[in-house]
């Protein structure tokens, strides 16, 4: 079964770390595009970083020079390394798997929540 599971969420203060995983199932081998996306309350789900196959990355302006987002394409996962984290960061966070050839088919994970304290 195709899955997509976070982990990694937590609390932290005020320009603390945090670093977030995600693993896609096995049987998802042709993955393109592995993301970050997160979600605060009462706001809209936003693109946090992703990274494609090849290596290539994209930030949302918010978190530049202090997220970075890397893959094992072996193991099927994705890192968010979190640092110097703010208050506006609290949100869940949810990864997101695109396979070669389904763009408009994307596999979501369930979420994991990250909160930091001021």
């Amino acid at each position: 079964q195709a899955q997509v599971v976070e982990s990694g969420g937590g609390l932290a203060q005020a320009g603390g770390s945090l670093r977030l995983s995600c693993v896609a199932s096995r049987i998802m081998i042709n993955i393109n595009v592995m993301g970050w996306y997160r979600q605060a309350p009462g706001k809209q789900r936003e693109l946090v970083a992703s990274i494609t196959r090849g290596g290539s990355t994209n930030y949302a302006d918010s978190v530049k020079g202090r997220f970075t987002i890397s893959r094992d394409s072996a193991q099927n996962t994705a890192y968010l390394q979190m640092n110097s984290l703010k208050p506006d960061d609290t949100a869940v966070y949810y990864c997101n798997v695109v396979l070669v050839g389904l763009p408009n088919s994307p596999y979501w994970g369930q979420g994991t929540q990250v909160t930091v304290s001021s």
